[in-house]
């Protein structure tokens, strides 16, 4: 991802307090090392903020996510700040997603950092999904997982010809966060099906299809642009650099993706996809056969349910015990150690096929955590119409 201009940084307004939530908790160099992880700084009427982890893709540690979120909440209530601004520092892209290492230890030692994580990232989805100033999410390069949580809630969503946007947690014995069953439950037709269950990361035409951004810019004008809107508001300065991207691949699939993903259970898609005759509908119940299938099962019961829930914040909550119950299945720690600790790549799920996962294996990940521990969300209070 290109440069998109280095004006000089500093604290974002409520930086303090997420820097007091950690004192005595870490070293000074600790402390500096998470200041410097995200960046703020105010450029003309844009308030920026820089996920600066290049060397991991900008994945998301829990300190980010805080100070991301004391940050929105104060520019918020600040006149002089009338739009957000985020984008990713290096070359690869937005945001690759949650530190998924981390959630591995926390998870093998059997601890709760990562549900502390989750509830505080997903309070931060649902505040930029209603944020009453427009948010403008730059999705250059990749933007997967928690990338999509920071991204694509917003009111202003741009991909360019680098963009990889995708939810591959069925690769890891996961299912999708961060409000994405709520995104890919309103795709068009069954294509956020086909995205849930394969984990394929999609270029900006089919992001665009699918609904999970609204303009495309190309990559090398992305300077111009973030230049542009320190004078300007988002909906002036988008025109002079919105284009159309090349052709994507998902349009002319809809036929066999809507009829094969409407099944009612991972069973029957997989039969429909190899049945159609298709290489590429072919190819996905092949990428889906390696994935978990506890999962994957999981995976599409969460979809369904997700469309039935209405508002994001009743499907985050439902996300969050999701989430929470996957730390204590076996496929999760399994699947980072096979795609990230070890990087052999050849998972051992635990049940080894999709006919071995019964419907209470299912039921399991959507159990009642107490009531302490649930995730409470505010009601919807409006917010920014994308445009």
């Amino acid at each position: 991802m290109a440069d998109h201009g280095t004006p000089r940084e500093r604290p974002a307004p409520g930086a303090a307090r997420a820097a007091a939530i950690l004192a005595g908790v870490k070293t000074e160099d600790a402390q500096t090392e998470d200041a410097n992880t995200v960046l703020f700084h105010a450029d003309g009427r844009t308030g920026v903020v820089t996920l600066n982890r290049p060397r991991a893709i900008n994945a998301l540690t829990h300190p980010m996510v805080i100070r991301i979120d004391e940050a929105l909440a104060a520019w918020a209530d600040d006149p002089a700040v009338q739009q957000v601004l985020i984008r990713g520092a290096g070359e690869r892209g937005l945001c690759a997603g949650g530190d998924i290492r981390a959630i591995h230890d926390d998870a093998k030692a059997g601890n709760t950092a990562s549900a502390d994580f989750w509830r505080d990232e997903y309070r931060l989805n649902a505040r930029i999904a209603r944020y009453p100033k427009p948010y403008v999410a730059l999705m250059d390069g990749i933007t997967m997982g928690g990338g999509v949580g920071v991204s694509a809630h917003g009111s202003v969503r741009i991909v360019t010809e680098r963009s990889r946007v995708a939810m591959p947690e069925t690769g890891i014995g996961f299912v999708p966060d961060v409000g994405g069953t709520y995104l890919l439950g309103r795709a068009p037709g069954e294509l956020g099906t086909h995205l849930a269950l394969t984990g394929t990361a999609v270029g900006a035409a089919d992001a665009l299809l699918c609904g999970l951004a609204d303009h495309f810019v190309p990559a090398d004008r992305l300077p111009e642009l973030t230049a542009a809107l320190a004078g300007a508001p988002a909906r002036e300065v988008l025109p002079r650099y919105a284009a159309t991207p090349g052709p994507g691949e998902l349009a002319d699939r809809r036929g066999w993706i809507d009829h094969c993903y409407a099944a009612a259970t991972v069973e029957e898609i997989v039969e429909r996809l190899l049945g159609q005759g298709e290489p590429a509908a072919k190819e996905a119940a092949e990428t889906i056969l390696t994935k978990s299938p506890t999962a994957l099962k999981a995976t599409l019961a969460a979809l369904r349910r997700a469309v039935e829930l209405g508002p994001l914040e009743r499907v985050l909550a439902q996300e969050f015990r999701v989430s929470c119950n996957a730390l204590t299945a076996p496929d999760l720690v399994e699947g980072i150690r096979a795609q990230v600790v070890d990087k052999d790549r050849a998972p051992r799920w635990s049940p080894a096929t999709l006919a071995e996962v019964s419907g209470a294996d299912v039921e399991r990940f959507f159990a009642p955590l107490g009531e302490d521990r649930e995730l409470r969300l505010p009601p919807p209070q409006g917010g920014l119409s994308r445009g």
